[in-house]
Formats: C-alpha cells, structure tokens, sequence
C-alpha cells in the first residue's frame, strides 16, 4: 500500500494518514461563531478518513474583523465554540489546525465594516480593487500579538496546531513580496528584511504557546506576480522558516492576483507539484503539495519523495469520503471535484456560502442527516419502480440518489450513449475533467443496479402504456432542452450551425467563423475552434526539449490557428454568465488565441457572406463562411405535456424545468429523489 496511507508526523501530532484537507473560507459562521452547520461539514470529512483538517480562514484582527460569515479568533469568547468543533473532529480519529489568517490589502471596505485595508505599503490591489492604507509600527505590532493570541485561543480549544496563511497574496505574502512591501524600515528592503514581520509573528506564536505546539506556515512556491518572488525565493523564505521553528510548510501556488490560473479546471493535475519537490530539497521538515492533485498522482507524488503530506481542499467537498474509498482502492467510486469552481469559489465571491457543484449535500449536512445518516444511506420505507427520461446530469443524478434509498429505477436515453449536456461541456480546451464527473455518475448508477437504456425515445404513448402496465409507477423528465429559436433572417445559402454540434463534432465548419451569442457556450465554442492547427502538446514538448524554434515562435506557433473566429455578444461584456474565478482565464485564453470579441453587437441578419450588426447606430458586415449559434436552450416540455393527466406520478427536472448549469441540475435531481418517502 501506498506510504500515502501511512500515519506522519508534523512536530510532536501524530496524523492518521498524508492526507491534508486544506483550508476553505465556508461562510458557515454568522458573527465569527461555529455552528452546526460548520461542525457536521468537519465531521462528516473526518469521518471519512482525512488525517488533517486545516479550519479556516480564521480571522485574527479585532479590528479588522471581515464579515463576510468567516469563522473569527480574536476574542476569548470564541473558544468554546471551538472546542465543539474540536470535539466533533477529533471523535472521528482526525487532527485539526485553524489556519490563522489576516487578508490585508485583499480585504475590501465593505468586509471591513468599511474601513480601509491596510498592508505593508500603498499599493493598489487588482483582487480587491482598492488602494490600502501603510501599516505603521504600532500597527504592525498589534497585528504581531493578535496572531499569537489566536494561536493560544486555538491551543484553548484543542486544536492540534496552527497554520499561518502566508500565501495567494494575503497579508504576509504582501509583506514578503518586493512588489507590495516597499517600506524602507526594518520590515522592507531586501527579502531578509522583507522576511522580518513573518518571522516575528512565528516567534510570537511560539511565545504564546510554548515548544510543543505544532506550527505550519502556507507559503506561495511562486508568486507568480511579475517581479514578485519565484520559486527561488520561497526556497529562501522556507529555509528560514524552519529556523525559525516551524514544523511544517504548506506549498501552494501564487496570489490571487496572478496571470497564472491556479484551480480552475485547465489547470493541468499536479501542475505545481514541481515547487513542492523543490522545497523539500533545502528544508528537514515536513512539506505538503497542494493544488489539483488527484488521488493516484498523491500516491505518486509521496511515494517518490516528492512530498510527505498531499493538501487537497475542493477534493473533500465533492466526496467526504475521499480517503476511504481510495485506502481500499475504490478510485471510480470517489465523486470528483471538477474545478469547476461554480459552488465554491464563484459563491464566496458573491457574498453567498460555500456549496459544491458535484456534492449536493456540501454545506448542507446538518438539516440533512438524521440520527447521523444522510439521505442517501436511509432506505425509502416504500420502494418505487421509477422511469427516468434522459441520462444527463440530472437524470443520472437523480437515478443515483433514488436507487441508493431503495427504489428501482430505469432510464431512458434517446442519445447513443449517457452524459448529455456533460459530453458537450467536456468537448473544449481545459474543461475534460467534466468526463470524470459523468463517469463516477454512470459507475454509480450501474453499481446500484440502474437500468440504462440507450437510444431509446420516450415516446408519450411507451410512457403510458409502461405505467399503465404497471412496469413503473413515477416517471421523472429530465429529458433537457433544445436551442433556441434563430430571432432574425437567414438568407437562403448561409451555413447556419448550433453551437452544440460543433460540440460534439458532429459537423465541420469553415475558416471564417462567427459565433453569435457571447455566453459560456460560445465562449466554449471559440476556445475550441480557435485550437485548430494549434501546437499539441507533446509536439511543443519535443520542439522545446531540441530547441528546434525560439520560445518565442513556439509561443505563436501554440496560440494561432486555422481559423479566424468573432464571438458577437448583443449584451455588454463576453462570458457574464460564468463564474468570475473561471472567466477571466478563458477570456484571456480567447485573447491570446486571436479571437476577436464584439460586445453590444446586435446581429440583424445573416447573409451568405457574412453577419450583419448593429452597434451604435451604424450597420456592419462581418465576413463569415459559417455561422454557429449559441443563444442559449428553451425547456423540451413536448412530453411533459402530453404526460400531464395520464400518468399520477410525474416531475420534472434539469434543464426539461429550466435551463442552467450543473450545479443547479445536480441540486434540484438530489432535492427531488430524496422527497420520496
């Protein structure tokens, strides 16, 4: 077995197992106190075999305090509260860290209960889209004992030990950069002196809580900020870490702020687990890779050295489970986080709490269980002979949650194979990991003895005679929706296609294209024309690794294609309907790849040659020898309506209800199955 499954050691805390879950803001905490909500979201992980639980961010300022429902430890009255958490934790075998945090120039006025952000010098932030005000001596010492005293609260509530979040540009980070820390006293200047307020706040801690508690510290293995530290410098910074006293680092990627995508679903497995290995080579201590890294590759990675511990935070929303069923080598049956982003990040960037696209039940768990069980491990008092019409992602869905309550369930898909929408999301650039979530759907509707039945049309008068017959006795449409309806002409000749063959491959199109509609599916599309004659990668590996072109040609040679694509979006702004942690990599990937992007453009017709449009005031031909469409579904309600009144038992789900996105689907199919009795 995997050394991955074997206890470790960070300090003097012994740990079950390498597995980490990393930090998350939940916005669980209204006021900065634990609730139940955060207490059965920790237990059910604990319960499910992590070795590590890092809580957080906590916040540590009085002052400062962000209020946007983040767990707090600034006074003493939040220790008991805590201690609840610990007790729920620790009962199920795991260790738990708070992870000490302060957001400094990230934080914004409004989270600030309008204050200004403070940092180690004025400079503006991209993130929060405020200019901070400097952090004088007082101030910085004050903040200095607030980190120690939360270190001691958390050592009063029975955590384990404590993290130091001094990454993704956070208020060390800023004092650790040169890019942000331009002061001139002893707290700026060179790296060592930029070093001088973490170091300080380490030593702090260890004031406050003695030699035997345990201290891991977060640190960016590269900013990834122009003229910020690189990998280099985090060797440095680590080193000094350790004599420092820290037990333990925590290597992540870079700031907020960066170029560099960091979890959004293009970021290839494991990409970052290069700065992991690089650290561990200068440091003694213990050292956790982060950022995207699956099971098997965790396994790889401990195995071979490269890391003692694995850090994986959204892996653990998606399946509690994660660590038992991979300890037993059930790896299909681990529901997969998919970077999506859509119920994590996204949500806590729209002021709502953390959910998960793949886990219904994420944040949910304590008005789920009863007597310690979730819905999904109860069975139904009566089981039902259920039909399910289509197998995307709310039908399987709710397939999977209704066979596991007890209930005999069927499918029928008129498709050749399973997936629906799923297949067409998974089609572009970066977004393949949509596969694996059709895949742990599809294994776990076969292993709970769901019967699929593909290419199979459900006709009204099949579905009725199938009821009437007794075979079923609820029939569920999740049957999805069809494109809308083209609003303007078409001239006889024009090669008009839908976004969604494209797609799925299921037609060509020529060199000049123009993609009406600017959402997330024509954003998609583009992404996926405009790679056409691209360099693959294991071509621009080989020409690399001979250098038989400068980086600079293979850089072009990687970004333009055979096609020249325009995407017209008759609103303001391309891609509004996608999660602002996704959408500005693919708008930047759109750029880089030399799509032209119209916004406030109303096509009004399209003619053999070209797009015509109107933006402000003036008409316009855009030349085109295809034309692919992506406006957006209307709900296929065809055979729920011919359903209504001739069959008792009839609902409707996924986009057959109303078109949105997974995470939607997968909610409303999870709600519905579980409402039979």
């Amino acid at each position: 077995m995997s050394k991955l499954y074997s206890p470790g050691i960070i300090g003097n805390v012994v740990i079950r197992n390498r597995f980490i879950m990393t930090p998350l803001h939940l916005a669980y905490c209204p006021g900065g106190e634990v609730t139940d909500r955060l207490v059965e979201f920790y237990r059910l992980r604990a319960r499910g075999g992590v070795g590590l639980i890092v809580v957080g961010a906590v916040g540590i300022d009085p002052w400062r305090v962000n209020q946007h429902n983040m767990i707090q430890m600034y006074d003493d009255c939040f220790i008991q509260g805590l201690r609840r958490l610990t007790d729920a934790v620790h009962a199920e075998g795991a260790k738990v860290f708070p992870q000490l945090w302060h957001g400094g120039r990230y934080q914004r006025p409004r989270e600030y209960s309008g204050q200004q952000p403070v940092a180690p010098s004025p400079v503006y932030s991209r993130f929060s889209g405020e200019t901070p005000r400097e952090l004088n001596h007082q101030e910085i010492n004050d903040i200095i004992a607030f980190f120690a005293a939360a270190a001691r609260r958390a050592q009063e509530a029975n955590f384990d030990g404590v993290e130091i979040a001094g990454s993704a540009g956070y208020l060390i980070s800023q004092f650790l950069s040169s890019t942000t820390n331009l002061r001139k006293d002893k707290y700026g200047g060179d790296l060592q002196g930029r070093m001088t307020f973490a170091l300080e706040v380490i030593a702090a801690i260890r004031e406050a809580t003695g030699p035997d508690f345990p201290i891991m510290f977060r640190v960016a293995g590269n900013d990834f900020i122009d003229g910020s530290n690189t990998n280099a410098e985090a060797r440095q910074i680590c080193v000094a870490l350790e004599r420092a006293g820290v037990d333990a680092i925590n290597v992540t990627g870079g700031w907020h702020e960066t170029h560099v995508p960091q979890i959004s679903m293009e970021v290839p497995p494991g990409a970052f687990s290069y700065l992991c290995r690089e650290i561990k080579e200068v440091v003694s201590i213990p050292v956790i890779a982060c950022n995207r890294i699956h099971v098997q590759m965790a396994e790889k990675l401990v195995d071979n050295g490269d890391a003692d511990f694995i850090g994986i935070a959204r892996g653990f929303v998606a399946d509690p489970e994660l660590v038992n069923k991979a300890k037993i080598g059930q790896y299909a049956a681990i529901r997969p986080c998919i970077a999506c982003n859509q119920g994590c990040m996204d949500s806590i960037f729209y002021g709502k709490s953390l959910s998960c696209l793949s886990n219904a039940e994420a944040g949910r768990e304590a008005e789920l269980l009863e007597e310690g069980l979730l819905p999904t491990e109860v069975k139904s008092t009566l089981a039902e002979k259920v039909l399910v019409i289509g197998a995307g992602v709310a039908g399987l869905e709710y397939a999977r949650v209704a066979a596991s309550r007890g209930h005999q369930v069927a499918i029928w898909e008129a498709d050749k194979e399973p997936g629906g929408q799923m297949l067409l999301a998974a089609a572009p650039p970066g977004r393949h990991d949509i596969h694996r979530l059709r895949d742990y759907l599809l294994a776990a509707c076969l292993g709970l003895k769901v019967q699929i039945y593909c290419n199979k049309v459900a006709t009204a008068d099949d579905v009725i005679a199938a009821v009437n017959s007794g075979i079923f006795e609820r029939v569920v449409v999740a049957s999805g929706a069809s494109p809308s309806v083209i609003p303007f002409p078409v001239e006889k000749g024009a090669v008009v296609i839908q976004a969604r063959d494209v797609l799925n491959n299921k037609t060509k199109t020529g060199s000049k294209i123009v993609i009406v509609g600017g959402g997330a599916t024509g954003v998609e599309t583009a992404l996926l024309l405009a790679q056409d004659g691209t360099l693959d990668a294991q071509t621009l590996r080989y020409l690399l690794l001979h250098q038989a072109e400068t980086p600079e040609e293979l850089y072009r040679l990687l970004t333009h294609g055979r096609k020249q694509i325009t995407i017209v979006e008759m609103a303001k702004g391309i891609g509004k309907d996608i999660g602002p942690s996704t959408r500005w990599s693919m708008i930047e990937a759109l750029r880089k790849l030399s799509v032209t992007m119209v916004e406030q453009g109303k096509v009004v017709a399209i003619e053999h040659g070209g797009v015509v449009i109107e933006k402000a005031n003036r008409q316009d031909i855009i030349p085109a020898d295809t034309v692919v469409v992506a406006l957006g579904s209307s709900p296929d309600t065809n055979l729920l309506t011919e359903l209504t009144g001739k069959a008792d038992k009839v609902s409707v789900i996924g986009d057959a209800y109303k078109p949105g996105n997974m995470l939607t689907a997968i909610r409303q199919a999870y709600d519905e199955a579980i409402k039979m009795l």
